[in-house]
């Protein structure tokens, strides 16, 4: 038997043909991973390791792959965490309000994305921190002001009270959430209790001197729930946000 390049065979060698339908042999596809697999490895990073160990290199190795791979994705830190904090802002429901715009309506409105705002950050430690550290110019973040804006000017704040109002509850939002993370993880079974650091001071011991500090002492466990300390505290900002302007006399 000839071969048609009229060279012979050996009865023994082996031919290579090409299957007509598969053709030669090529390497296998490049993984690909979408935005979204991305920024959970990054929130796993943060959640285990703290802010300072989130970047594109560390994203990288616990997926996996190399840097280069991953610039494809996002060029820079700054970009990663941008991206989180708007997949974060996301899950914030700041549809459009239903119903009539009157003042009662908009506070209404107001607590509801306020609320929905610490139950996001709460269930993601470390994101308050990813929040304060990175621009809220993103489109979800920019929506989220947008509806706090339209809502106080709903309940008659002009302009510049609204944008002030709105700043007011967003930190009222974040330092809620953060100072309630530290109380967690100083309290008996947080995080930190396998390692609770260094002895207080001799001078913490003055907090339980009922003789010194009595209303402390008294107050001392009440009003503890976070969830309805925030709600207290959120009811309490707008009933002073929203309260007539005072008459200027004279």
């Amino acid at each position: 038997m000839r071969p048609r390049s009229g060279r012979r065979v050996g009865r023994n060698a082996v031919r290579c043909v090409e299957s007509p339908t598969e053709g030669p042999m090529r390497p296998g596809p490049r993984r690909s991973l979408t935005h979204a697999e991305i920024l959970e490895a990054a929130f796993a990073l943060l959640e285990t390791k703290g802010f300072e160990a989130v970047s594109v290199r560390g994203v990288a190795g616990v997926l996996g792959l190399t840097p280069t791979a991953m610039y494809t994705y996002y060029p820079n830190k700054g970009a990663l965490l941008a991206g989180m904090v708007e997949q974060l802002l996301g899950r914030v429901d700041t549809s459009e309000a239903d119903g009539a715009a009157t003042p009662e309506h908009a506070r209404t409105r107001v607590v509801e994305l306020a609320q929905g705002l610490r139950s996001i950050l709460v269930e993601r430690p470390g994101a308050v921190g990813l929040l304060l550290a990175t621009p809220l110019d993103g489109p979800n973040a920019r929506r989220l002001d947008e509806r706090l804006l339209a809502a106080f000017a709903d309940a008659g704040l002009d302009p510049v009270a609204a944008s002030r109002a709105t700043h007011a509850v967003r930190v009222h939002v974040l330092g809620a959430v953060a100072f309630d993370a530290a109380e967690e993880e100083r309290s008996p079974g947080g995080p930190t209790a396998a390692d609770p650091g260094p002895a207080p001071a001799a001078s913490a011991t003055l907090w339980d001197d009922a003789e010194t500090f009595p209303l402390g002492d008294r107050s001392r466990g009440l009003g503890d729930d976070p969830a309805g300390r925030f709600a207290w505290g959120i009811e309490r900002l707008l009933d002073g946000l929203l309260a007539p302007a005072p008459i200027a006399r004279g």
